[in-house]
C-alpha cells in the first residue's frame, strides 16, 4: 500500500450511521472514503457538506477532512461483482440495514466481498445475520479476507465491557446489557424499522440455564445507568429486545443461567405505548409494527422531552475467585449528540487498527470479542462520553461516598476522601453563613434549623453511622441542625440521598478536578415527588485547598431564592 490510500467504502455512508463513520474517519489522510448508496444526488449533497467549512466547528467534520472523499453510486440490489470491481475498496462497510429484514440473500453483499478477496465489517445488530455469517467462514479463509459482523455497541462494545469484567469471576451467571437513545436524537427509519419486527413476537433468552421464550418490547427490567463519577441518567426501564447478545453470550460462557438486552428510551411514557402497541401484537389485533414504522419515527422525534443524554450498560453477576457472590457493571453516558457515535466506533477502531498494520485473522465470524474496551474507551476520548466499571459486592463493606462513586473515588484529592472515609468522626473548622431574606426561604430555613447568617463561626461536624447510612450533626457557633445521608435504593440507585426534616434530597457526587460537586438529581416533600424545576439548587461542592478541606453550599430554589449559603473549612480530629 506504499502511496496508495486504503479505500474504505461505507455502504449507507449518507445515513444515520454511515455518515457519522464517515466524519468520524474523515481526519485520516491516508484514506480514501467512497460514501455510497442508491442515490447518487444524496451522497453528492453529504459529500458537498462534509467538505463545507462551518463557522465555529470543532472537533470532527469538514474542519479535520484529510481523507479523500467521493460520493459514489451503489445498489446492493445490482450487479455487486461490477460495482465492487469498478469500485476497487479494500474494506467494505455495510452501516444500512435494517439487516432483520435482508431476506434469503442476506449475505450477497459478504459473498461478493470475500469472492472478489474484500475484507468486510458491518454494523448488524439482527440476532440471525450476526450469527449467521459464520456460514461463511471457510470461504473466507479461502480467499485470504475477513468478514467481521456485530462491529457496533451490541455486541462488539458490550462484549468488550464483559471480557473487561470477566477477570474479577470464576463463574459468570448472569449478564444483562442495554442501551438508552438521548430522547433527543433523530432516530433513523431503519432502527425504528428494526425494533418494529420483534414487538410483541418471541425472544430467545436464557433462565435458570434453559432457553426461554420472552416478548420483544414487553419483557422489562429497570435500571439506573450511572458511571463512576458521572451524573446518573434517570432510572428507567428497558425493554426486552432481540440483540444477537442472546445467541452468542451462551456459546461465550458454559455457566450462564440468565440473558438479557434492553432499550430503554425517553419519555418513558412514549415507551409505555410502544409496548402496550407490543401487547396488541402478542394477542394478534395487530399483525406486526413494521406498518407503522415511520409513525413511530415521527413520535420519537416529536415527543423529545427531557434530558439530551444517552447512555449503555453491562452488568455482570456470578461468583468470585474466593467463592462469595459478587455482581457488577460497566456503565456509559453520552453527553448531547455524541451518543450516536457510539454504534460505530468500533467499526473506526478498525479501521485506525488496519492503517497500523494490526490486521483481525482471516474468516468469516460475529464480531464478539474482536475489540477491547480500551479500544472504545480511546475513541470515546474524543467525544463528552463518561464511561466505568462499578464493583457492587453486598459482602464488602465500604465507606457511603466510596460506595457511590465506585472507582472515581480514587480520584479525590487527600482531604476530601478522608472526610468521608467512615466510621465515627469529627471535623472542626470555621464557616461564613448567608441566609435568604425572603419569607418563604426564611420558613425553610427555620423549619430544617438553618444557622443564622454570621462570619467565622465556628463549625464542629460529627458523623455517626447507622447501618447503611450517615447522621451528621452540624454546630454552627451553637446552633445545631442534623441531616443524613444514605446511598438511594430502587429508582434513586447510585444517587447520594441526604434528608433534611421533611426533605429528601437526592444528588450526584461528581469529581471535578480538585472539587467533588454534588448536583441535585431530584428531591421529595414527605415522600412525594416534586417537580426538578422547583428543585433546590445552587453551587454546591468540596474541594481541597492549601490541603484543607473546604465547603461551599448553596441551598435555594425559584420558590424561595437563597434560603442558605455556608463556607468554610473542616479539618478531621
Amino acid at each position: 500500500m506504499s502511496g496508495e490510500r486504503f479505500c474504505v467504502l461505507i455502504i449507507g455512508g449518507y445515513g444515520t450511521f454511515g455518515g457519522r463513520l464517515a466524519r468520524l474517519l474523515g481526519d485520516q489522510p491516508r484514506l480514501r472514503l467512497l460514501v455510497a448508496g442508491r442515490s447518487l444526488e444524496k451522497a453528492d449533497d453529504f459529500v458537498a457538506d462534509l467538505r463545507t467549512p462551518k463557522d465555529g466547528a470543532e472537533g470532527l467534520g469538514s474542519n479535520n477532512l484529510g481523507a479523500m472523499v467521493q460520493a459514489v453510486s451503489f445498489d446492493r440490489d445490482g450487479d455487486l461483482t461490477e460495482q465492487l470491481t469498478r469500485l476497487r475498496p479494500h474494506l467494505v462497510i455495510d452501516a444500512s440495514g435494517p439487516f432483520q429484514t435482508f431476506g434469503k440473500d442476506a449475505y450477497k453483499v459478504v459473498e461478493a466481498c470475500i469472492g472478489l478477496g474484500i475484507d468486510y465489517a458491518d454494523i448488524a445488530d439482527s440476532t440471525g445475520f450476526v450469527a449467521g455469517i459464520s456460514g461463511l467462514d471457510a470461504a473466507a479463509k479461502a480467499q485470504g479476507t475477513f468478514a467481521l459482523s456485530g462491529l457496533s455497541s451490541l455486541p462488539a462494545l458490550s462484549f468488550a465491557a464483559l471480557d473487561a469484567m470477566a477477570p474479577h469471576f470464576s463463574r459468570i451467571e448472569c449478564v444483562s446489557a442495554g442501551i438508552a437513545p438521548s430522547a433527543h436524537v433523530r432516530i433513523g427509519l431503519n432502527v425504528v424499522r428494526a425494533i418494529a419486527t420483534y414487538a410483541g413476537r418471541q425472544v430467545t433468552v436464557l433462565r435458570d440455564g434453559r432457553p426461554a421464550s420472552r416478548r420483544g418490547l414487553i419483557d422489562a427490567m429497570r435500571v439506573t445507568v450511572a458511571p463512576p463519577g458521572g451524573t446518573p441518567l434517570r432510572s428507567r426501564k428497558f425493554l426486552l429486545v432481540d440483540a444477537p447478545d442472546l445467541t452468542l453470550l451462551p456459546q461465550h460462557l458454559a455457566d450462564l443461567k440468565s440473558s438479557f438486552t434492553g432499550v430503554g428510551t425517553e419519555p418513558q411514557p412514549l415507551q409505555h405505548l410502544l409496548s402496550l402497541a407490543a401487547r396488541l401484537v402478542r394477542l394478534r389485533l395487530l399483525p406486526s409494527l413494521l406498518p407503522f414504522a415511520r409513525l413511530l419515527q415521527r413520535a420519537s422525534h416529536a415527543f423529545a422531552i427531557g434530558e439530551h443524554r444517552g447512555g449503555m450498560f453491562v452488568r455482570v453477576s456470578g461468583i468470585d475467585h474466593a467463592g462469595k457472590r459478587l455482581s457488577c457493571g460497566w456503565h456509559l453516558i453520552a453527553e448531547g449528540d455524541d451518543g450516536p457515535f457510539i454504534p460505530i466506533v468500533g467499526v473506526d477502531a478498525l479501521v485506525r487498527r488496519l492503517l497500523s498494520g494490526v490486521r483481525p485473522e482471516n474468516g468469516a465470524r460475529p464480531a464478539a470479542g474482536e475489540l477491547q474496551l480500551e479500544d472504545f474507551e480511546s475513541a470515546f476520548r474524543r467525544f463528552s462520553i463518561t464511561s466505568g466499571i462499578r464493583m457492587e459486592n453486598e459482602e464488602t463493606p465500604l465507606p457511603l461516598y466510596q460506595r457511590i462513586l465506585g472507582s472515581a473515588w480514587e480520584r479525590l484529592p487527600p482531604a476530601i476522601s478522608a472526610l468521608h472515609a467512615g466510621g465515627a468522626r469529627v471535623a472542626s473548622g470555621r464557616a461564613r453563613i448567608e441566609r435568604g431574606g425572603g419569607l418563604l426561604a426564611r420558613i425553610v430555613a427555620g423549619v430544617i434549623g438553618f444557622p443564622k447568617a454570621g462570619e467565622d463561626v465556628p463549625v464542629t461536624v460529627r458523623f455517626v453511622a447507622d447501618g447503611d447510612k450517615e447522621i451528621w450533626t452540624r454546630d454552627f457557633g451553637g446552633t445545631v441542625f442534623r441531616s443524613w445521608q444514605a446511598e438511594g435504593k430502587g429508582r434513586d440507585r447510585h444517587l447520594l440521598a441526604e434528608v433534611f426534616g421533611p426533605f429528601r434530597v437526592l444528588m450526584a457526587p461528581v469529581p471535578d478536578g480538585e472539587k467533588l460537586r454534588l448536583v441535585v438529581r431530584g428531591w421529595r416533600f414527605c415522600g412525594i415527588p416534586l417537580p426538578m424545576f422547583l428543585a433546590p439548587g445552587g453551587d454546591t461542592y468540596e474541594e481541597e485547598r492549601d490541603g484543607r478541606f473546604h465547603f461551599h453550599v448553596e441551598i435555594g430554589g425559584r420558590l424561595t431564592g437563597l434560603v442558605v449559603r455556608y463556607t468554610g473549612w473542616l479539618v478531621v480530629e
